[in-house]
């Protein structure tokens, strides 16, 4: 069962869905992992309602943070912005599929981190925002 997830994060690496910018956009915010270089930046459109109508991200970094941020980019689209900001770990690695250490880890949330300090309107984004 790894082997299919793993060929879905080469193939999110690889062929990103949700790559871009949005311009306009509502919510926008970028962050670092120093320890392995990786950067994601986030923008999302919200509706009256308060759903995200539409997101992106862009960025550079390993196949497992872009991958992961393509697939949470995905996942969000049409929720409300309270239900997104219930967004836990485990319903990353869940999108994900596949066991991670701890370094594999920083980059696999580095997106969900930079999504929650986005929404909640931070200047800085924090480790506490994904656990």
């Amino acid at each position: 069962m790894d082997d299919l997830y793993r060929e879905i994060i080469i193939e999110r690496y690889k062929t990103p869905q949700y790559r871009g910018h949005l311009d306009p956009h509502d919510i926008h915010f970028e962050d670092d992992n120093p320890l392995c270089g990786d950067h994601i930046e986030v923008t999302l459109r919200v509706d009256s309602d308060g759903r995200v109508s539409d997101a992106r991200f862009d960025g550079k970094g390993c196949a497992i943070s872009q991958a992961s941020a393509d697939l949470l980019i995905e996942s969000i689209i049409g929720k409300p912005l309270e239900e997104v900001k219930q967004l836990s770990k485990q319903d990353v690695l869940d999108l994900l599929g596949i066991e991670l250490g701890p370094v594999r880890l920083k980059c696999a949330l580095l997106s969900l981190k930079v999504l929650k300090a986005g929404i909640y309107g931070l200047g800085e984004a924090s480790d506490e925002l994904v656990e």
